[in-house]
């Protein structure tokens, strides 16, 4: 049974990386598919809110709660702390390195939303 636990917090794990995925690199694949951009900007905003507001996404409490269920411990922090950090960024981040981090990925992604409105402004010009 407490296998079970283990395998629904590895999901939530993979999940919540893919989340973290589609906020960051989302916006270019609504350069290809317009629609996206429904789904895309929500994500994006609500990825930026938690990581400039300090927030630890519900993610987190979810798989901290499967991992307990599954006679293991949880962690303390955020998602991204325990599983980005070693990985992405470099060691000793500090807070406003981290609210850097997540204001250049809004701003890629406005960038990217600005080249879909104008392309989208420019057709509509020359029908």
């Amino acid at each position: 049974m407490a296998t079970n636990f283990q395998f629904w917090a590895d999901v939530v794990v993979f999940l919540h990386a893919a989340f973290v995925f589609f906020v960051l690199f989302g916006g270019l694949a609504v350069l290809r598919w317009r629609r996206l951009a429904w789904f895309h900007i929500p994500a994006a905003l609500w990825g930026t809110a938690i990581e400039t507001g300090g927030w630890t996404c519900p993610l987190t409490y979810l798989e901290n709660y499967f991992r307990r269920l599954g006679g293991g411990t949880g962690y303390g922090g955020t998602f991204i702390e325990r599983y980005l950090v070693p990985i992405v960024y470099p060691p000793g981040l500090t807070r406003q390195t981290q609210i850097l981090f997540a204001l250049a990925a809004l701003l890629l992604n406005l960038a990217i939303y600005a080249r879909i409105w104008s392309r989208g402004r420019k057709i509509r010009i020359r029908r």
